[in-house]
């Protein structure tokens, strides 16, 4: 059984900014320093990968000889980062704009004891998507990639779609993609198309609708497709 996670809100001051993360402000907590379940809508599918036998659409979890390395990205608070890590005794390089980093590098301190307690450890490093020069720096090693609630602003959806082209299509290994998302605007499917484009997208999990939502949060599997150069540009 894990421990809430104790977390600290994004500051008002960055709030302000409409641009304070590439992680949609609808997935942000509202008061500081709150303790939270990992309840995050790709937590539980982790949690269920975790304990179960190697499914082949994933990548396999830590072994004695390396942890699992995995990327988030708009990390945001950073809730999901901290909990893979901790759930999968990985190591995690969560990421997000550099003025978002500094309440990301304060709530992994805050877990610090939860993260050591599950053999998790957790990086945090900038990186803007489409930034060639980021995503360089740094690198493509590793297991699995990680977002919630990216497909938010829609002139974020191109340097969001290049990040993942980096990652997954430039890779000399498949890695997957997971992403959380929950449907708000019919825009977003601008995004999904010319995603599929390039990758293979399906539904790994979906949660019930809540709180009066029409719709619940679904988990989506992002893997490169073979021949993406012969989709349509």
């Amino acid at each position: 059984m894990f421990q809430p996670l104790v977390l600290r809100d994004v500051p008002s001051e960055i709030q302000e900014d409409c641009t304070e993360s590439q992680q949609s402000p609808f997935n942000r907590l509202h008061h500081s320093n709150q303790a939270i379940p990992l309840r995050r809508p790709l937590v539980p599918a982790l949690a269920c990968r975790h304990h179960s036998s190697h499914p082949p659409r994933l990548p396999p979890r830590a072994t004695q000889r390396r942890p699992i390395r995995i990327l988030e990205l708009g990390s945001g608070t950073g809730v999901v980062g901290i909990a893979a890590a901790a759930i999968l005794g990985g190591s995690v390089t969560v990421t997000d704009l550099p003025h978002v980093l500094p309440n990301i590098q304060f709530n992994v301190k805050a877990n610090a004891e939860t993260l050591n307690l599950h053999g998790g450890a957790v990086e945090v490093a900038a990186l803007s998507w489409g930034d060639t020069h980021n995503m360089e720096a740094i690198g493509r090693e590793f297991d699995l990639i990680i977002g919630s609630d990216l497909v938010y602003h829609d002139h974020l959806y191109e340097p969001l779609l290049e990040t993942l082209t980096f990652f997954l299509l430039e890779s000399e290994k498949r890695i997957v993609f997971l992403m959380a998302h929950e449907k708000r605007w019919k825009k977003e499917s601008a995004f999904f198309k010319k995603a599929k484009k390039f990758f293979d997208v399906e539904i790994i999990h979906k949660d019930e609708p809540s709180n009066g939502s029409r719709v619940g949060v679904v988990v989506y599997r992002f893997v490169g497709k073979l021949n993406p150069k012969s989709a349509d540009p």
